[in-house]
């Protein structure tokens, strides 16, 4: 339909316009797009097979929707793309504070024009950009924020009674009429408040200061919450729950692969970065254990859950730590280090829960502990597992390795070492490099000395080698060795 033709209610008319409500709008849309094996939600990771079909079938449903999840499970950001299901352009009654559609007026003011000026009513055009609202539930939220009030200002220019309904002010869901209105973290919302939210979610209409007003609006509501705030900070009301069409719980990503789709799609990071610092394809893998080890950890409160942003912020904590390494030694180039996972310990600790047991061992411990955990966990995925107990006279796959560290006095890596220093040291351990070329032949090259490091914090967690922190790096000893020669 050309829009720039059509500037009154006649054009429209002879247009052969149609009116639908935003339910039926989407849920055309949508039918459109599945039947052309097109993508609805982009950018949406994970969810192909649980939340978007579940999503899909309450717009098909013409349902309000509730998005029930941890922080950080994409809950807005799915709202958000909803509005891609709208029609790019509608109709509304120029002038009008609720964007009246020309063909089905529901306010007086919009009413009262047509009336005056029949098929020439100006019209203008809303874009599907500008019919999204969002209102985050907090406690002091009024009725009035959501519905309207009476407007004094209004009545005393007007020369108005107070029991005229033209000195009504709207609120933000009347002016999101015909739209898609988000409210967030709605436990969150005064149970009152959530009262008021009745009437327009069952009939439509709403009340405003006993004034007899119907009105039929017509929204598409979507809520988010938190599965802890029906018992913490609030709870829906009961009545409300029952008049919300489908209630569709997210996720966090049950892989780590999906998890490194996400953020490397949501990380900031300036060009620079990643034209000069190199990240291995293990060091990603890496950042994102972090995060499932934290969902486990005894240390953080599980309930809380543990947003996908501490992965992302985490990510370019890491980039901003090997920058800062790489411009201080000169080095042009460089690429990721075990040691640079330190720099990301500000963006754990900001964003964990913690129990009182990890309150009791501080969040930067605990943060210590996770990076250690991850190390764990994805160690026995690129090299032979490290038993407990080998048997006797049997020589095991890093033998060599702990052997020589057992002829060494000791081995330190500094934080700040320049990349070519960085290297002559991690060259310096012979069997190293026989480890890496036996166990990961087809390693990328530029990967080889983070897979070298790798091996180090390996043998350390799994107590083959000891890894202690000094001011400006990591020391590697022999074990035993080390322990005898304290007792000497």
């Amino acid at each position: 339909m050309n829009t720039e033709k059509i500037k009154t209610l006649g054009d429209l008319k002879k247009a052969g316009y149609k009116s639908i409500s935003i339910k039926d709008e989407l849920r055309n849309n949508l039918r459109t797009k599945i039947s052309k094996g097109q993508t609805v939600f982009e950018g949406v990771w994970g969810f192909e097979n649980t939340v978007i079909p579940e999503l899909e079938r309450a717009i098909l449903s013409r349902h309000n929707i509730n998005l029930l999840g941890l922080r950080g499970q994409a809950k807005t950001r799915l709202a958000r793309l909803m509005v891609n299901l709208l029609d790019e352009y509608i109709p509304f009654v120029e002038g009008s504070e609720i964007n009246d559609d020309p063909l089905n007026p529901i306010s007086r003011y919009a009413k009262s024009l047509i009336e005056e000026k029949g098929d020439d009513t100006p019209i203008s055009w809303l874009h599907r950009s500008e019919r999204f609202y969002e209102k985050l539930a907090t406690p002091d939220v009024t009725v009035a924020d959501l519905i309207g009030d009476i407007d004094p200002i209004k009545a005393a220019n007007l020369k108005l009674s107070y029991a005229d309904d033209r000195v009504i002010h709207f609120g933000m869901i009347p002016r999101a009429n015909r739209c898609i209105f988000v409210i967030n973290e709605l436990p969150d919302l005064q149970a009152r408040i959530q009262v008021a939210l009745f009437n327009i979610l069952q009939e439509g209409d709403i009340q405003i200061r006993g004034f007899k007003v119907r009105m039929n609006l017509d929204l598409q509501f979507i809520f988010t919450a938190n599965p802890e705030d029906y018992t913490n900070r609030g709870s829906i009301v009961t009545p409300l729950k029952d008049r919300i069409g489908s209630q569709i719980l997210t996720h966090y990503p049950e892989t780590v692969k999906i998890a490194r789709t996400i953020t490397e799609q949501e990380a900031n990071l300036d060009g620079r970065q990643s034209e000069f610092i190199h990240v291995p394809s293990l060091a990603k893998d890496l950042l994102e254990q972090i995060s499932f080890e934290a969902r486990e950890s005894e240390f953080i409160d599980y309930k809380s859950g543990v947003s996908a942003r501490m992965s992302i912020t985490a990510f370019e904590n890491l980039l901003s730590t090997a920058e800062r390494r790489a411009l201080r030694s000169g080095d042009d180039k460089t690429s990721v280090r075990l040691s640079d996972f330190m720099g990301v310990i500000p963006a754990i600790t900001g964003k964990v829960e913690l129990v009182y047991e990890g309150e009791q061992e501080g969040a930067a411990v605990v943060a210590e502990h996770l990076i250690s955990e991850a190390v764990k966990t994805l160690f026995p995925d690129f090299f032979p597992k490290i038993e407990k107990l080998e048997k006797q006279n049997e020589k095991g796959p890093y033998q060599e390795v702990i052997d020589w560290f057992f002829n060494e006095s000791g081995f330190e890596l500094p934080d700040d070492a320049s990349d070519k220093d960085y290297k002559k040291l991690l060259d310096s351990i012979i069997p190293l490099k026989q480890v890496v070329q036996k166990y990961q032949p087809n390693a990328a090259k530029e990967d080889q000395y983070f897979l070298k490091e790798f091996i180090l914090w390996g043998l350390s967690e799994f107590k083959k080698l000891s890894k202690d922190r000094y001011t400006e790096g990591y020391q590697f000893k022999d074990l035993y060795g080390s322990y005898i020669s304290k007792n000497l």
